[in-house]
């Protein structure tokens, strides 16, 4: 180590520092001192080498970019290099630019604090809990790439979701599902198989613009779903994996009489042209309408589907199959329906009392 003190072409005194670490490292730091007089420059000078000693030499501070500069390279680095469903890297763009940025887009991604977030699910209030929580989690997963990848060195923020109500799901009961089959079979055969497929089969809305005739197996009655449409973007089901489908006798009659040749896909336009989500919205709503429900739309009859199931006492687990529900939770909305499971539950309480020998658990 060795310290140089000589004049400042400008004036003052330049301190010339030559370092070399244990490791073979050299450092040459040279840097006007402080100070008017050569002394005062040599004792700042052996100053700045014990702290060179002690700490190393100072680290340049990592430049940050800001939340509005990384947006597109985590949504093509992260959303689309993962092969995100389309619908999914829509909603994420979505959630960020209308939501996340207007509050958090001129912030440097270290400097993102808690009550920031708090500040944006205040600006939120008005949204509901499970949308509210869909732009947390994107704002989560986007920091969190951003640690991955060296931007930043850790989450800067902590990232609390609101509780979400777990609410029923609005179904047709057994009568106002009969009238709307009855509604749709004379309006339009489409209309009346995506009644059939949604109500009988649970298929969603994309599962229907996309089944294929190679998916079906009249014969042997079954529907093996395989893909959904998303706005043209043909993708596999939610949840990523297929699921096969026993068909109703009903459903395989339908499918059977609606057989064509305009295009591989069961439902499409007049000229073969695929079916879009707005064409099933009306074809279903009209149903609706001439059946005197409300009209609810295409994904009512999903509900409707698992509805009908558990109250006719299917098990959960074979719902949650026969849905394509990857998560249990999701299938136990529906299970409070199940007069069968309540009615087995309750009779526990006649039987005998352990240990006891009692034939009932009642008192005598």
């Amino acid at each position: 180590m060795s310290v140089t003190v000589r004049p400042f072409r400008s004036g003052g005194w330049e301190v010339d520092l030559r370092y070399r670490f244990p490791n073979g490292t050299r450092l040459r730091e040279r840097r006007k001192a402080p100070v008017s007089s050569k002394t005062a420059a040599l004792r700042w000078g052996e100053q700045r080498e014990r702290e060179l000693l002690l700490n190393g030499p100072l680290r340049p501070r990592k430049e940050v970019l800001r939340l509005s500069e990384f947006t597109e390279r985590f949504i093509n680095g992260h959303a689309k290099a993962n092969r995100l469903k389309p619908s999914g890297i829509v909603s994420k763009e979505s959630a960020l630019r209308c939501h996340v940025m207007p509050v958090l887009g001129s912030k440097t991604l270290d400097a993102i604090t808690t009550e920031d977030v708090q500040q944006l699910k205040q600006r939120l209030e008005r949204k509901s809990p499970r949308t509210v929580n869909n732009i947390l989690s994107v704002l989560s997963v986007l920091l969190k790439t951003a640690v991955a990848w060296n931007v930043i060195d850790r989450m800067p923020c902590t990232i609390r979701l609101l509780p979400v109500p777990k609410d029923s799901a609005a179904f047709y009961d057994f009568d106002q599902y009969a009238r709307l089959v009855a509604a749709a079979k004379p309006a339009d055969p489409r209309a009346y198989v995506l009644v059939l497929l949604g109500g009988e089969a649970g298929l969603r809305c994309g599962e229907m613009m996309a089944l294929q005739w190679t998916d079906g197996d009249l014969t042997k009655r079954q529907l093996c779903i395989q893909r959904s449409d998303w706005k043209g973007h043909v993708t596999t089901p939610k949840g990523g994996r297929l699921r096969y489908v026993p068909m109703t006798v009903r459903l395989a009659a339908a499918l059977q009489d609606h057989r064509h040749l305009r295009s591989p896909r069961v439902l499409c336009q007049t000229g073969g042209l695929p079916l879009t989500q707005k064409i099933v919205q009306d074809l279903v709503r009209g149903a609706e309408r001439r059946a005197g429900l409300e009209q609810q739309g295409v994904h009512i009859l999903r509900h409707t589907f698992c509805s009908h199931l558990a109250m006719r006492g299917a098990p959960a687990r074979a719902i949650q199959e026969l849905a394509g529900h990857a998560d249990l939770g999701t299938t136990q909305r529906y299970m409070h329906l199940s007069p069968m499971a309540i009615e087995s539950a309750i009779r526990l309480l006649d039987g005998p009392t352990p240990g006891s020998g009692r034939e009932d658990g009642g008192d005598r």
